[in-house]
């Protein structure tokens, strides 16, 4: 079995379900998106670039997306703490994941970077 895998079913609940759940709409949003294992996080790409990643808190063990352009994104609940070009999006897994708002900030993600634009 392969380590991106072996991430999803290591996971304790609710964070696996949450986490499976997140991988199918950010997979569902476009074709071009792939996922792929990158510095021991499940990450995804947009037509081979990086796009976005999940990955938890470490102080409050929620999950997150995190956006690898994020500081071109406008989006009220997007995070930028001490990172410098990734913003995060945080996700409640006790609660129901808001599908269009996924799908929405994968878009504006997938449109702020023209690098993603190209063929």
């Amino acid at each position: 079995m392969k380590e991106l895998d072996n991430f999803y079913l290591n996971q304790q609940e609710p964070l696996r379900s949450c986490y499976l759940a997140l991988r199918q709409i950010i997979l569902d949003c476009d074709a071009h998106i792939t996922p792929e294992w990158k510095f021991r996080l499940p990450f995804f790409y947009y037509k081979g670039k990086m796009l976005c990643y999940l990955w938890k808190d470490k102080n409050t063990n929620e999950p997150y997306i995190g956006f690898m352009d994020g500081m071109k994104m406008v989006h009220p609940a997007l995070e930028q703490g001490d990172r410098s070009r990734v913003r995060i999006f945080r996700i409640n897994p006790d609660k129901d994941i808001d599908k269009k708002e996924i799908s929405d900030l994968i878009k504006s993600a997938i449109s702020v970077n023209p690098n993603y634009l190209k063929k």
